[in-house]
């Protein structure tokens, strides 16, 4: 068991850093506060962008692993506690001080994250899903993503970031849920692999990865990284639940707890969205440290 425990804590730290390093890229990008997908070309382009992008990558590959040696109910709270590695890596990269009221909100998050995954049931069969559900799936998700990609900008920051990273999580969630049907079916037959799903997958994770990226322009990473936290495995278990067959909390007790735990997760997000510990660099930050600054006097 110590080996799968090292290698969560070791994925959650990598992605974390990742995260972080994707941050100082996406923040001093050109174009407007929601940039189009030519911002997508630009970042491939940063090499410290393209570091965070392997290191995202090689955390969440080192999370699998760590999946294959230890139940998901050790591992997956280690994994969320890449959030308040995110924190920190943020705030050094941004040479600013961690407040503990942050660190505080991160935990809240964790906690009911945490919570939520263990009062849903998760099966151990091979999933499917039919091709019209996951059209159906794909379209929904592009559309409220889209939907939510041309309004943000008339959000203020802190919204925009937890709008923009719901609509990103949710993609990347249903990314996930798509992986794991063609994962799973791989193992029988490996062409399945290039049928419908994976292209499918492949265009979700294209527009969760535009989105999860404006979030972090927005300059409140820390609460951008929490929604991505909850959204994603939350989605992933929505799709279990209803698409997969896997179920959902039945007993009374179990769905008390789960709202529960989510209105945990949801108020140290909302925590964290409306902190002032934003990234100085990201578009309107310096005008409001400014504006503040006057107030001050």
């Amino acid at each position: 068991m110590l080996w799968p425990v090292l290698l969560a804590v070791a994925g959650a730290f990598t992605l974390a850093l990742g995260s972080a390093l994707q941050e100082r890229d996406a923040v001093r990008a050109p174009g407007e506060q929601v940039a189009r997908v030519g911002f997508l070309w630009h970042l491939l382009r940063q090499p410290r962008w393209l570091l965070g992008t392997l290191a995202a990558g090689a955390g969440a590959c080192l999370h699998l692993m760590a999946l294959s040696g230890a139940p998901l109910t050790i591992i997956q709270p280690i994994g969320v506690t890449g959030l308040v590695f995110a924190i920190v890596l943020s705030a050094l990269f941004n040479h600013q001080r961690v407040r503990i009221s942050q660190v505080i909100a991160g935990i809240a998050v964790m906690v009911g994250l945490i919570g939520v995954l263990w009062t849903f049931p998760h099966g151990a069969e091979t999933p499917v899903m039919p091709l019209r559900d996951a059209l159906t799936l794909t379209g929904v998700t592009l559309a409220v993503g889209m939907t939510v990609y041309l309004t943000a900008r008339r959000m203020p920051s802190g919204a925009r970031a937890i709008v923009l990273a719901l609509a990103g999580g949710a993609a990347l969630g249903a990314t996930s849920g798509l992986a794991r049907v063609i994962t799973s079916n791989a193992l029988a037959d490996w062409t399945t692999v290039l049928g419908w799903p994976s292209l499918l997958a492949v265009v979700l994770a294209v527009f969760g990865g535009l989105l999860m990226q404006n979030a972090y322009r927005t300059g409140h990473f820390a609460a951008a990284y929490a929604t991505l936290l909850i959204t994603d495995p939350v989605v992933g278990v929505a799709i279990g639940a209803l698409l997969l067959g896997e179920g959902a909390p039945e007993t009374l007790p179990a769905q008390v707890g789960a709202f529960a735990f989510a209105a945990v997760a949801i108020a140290g997000t909302v925590f964290l969205a409306r902190t002032r510990h934003r990234n100085p660099e990201a578009k309107g930050a310096r005008t409001q440290i400014g504006t503040a600054r006057t107030r001050t006097r």
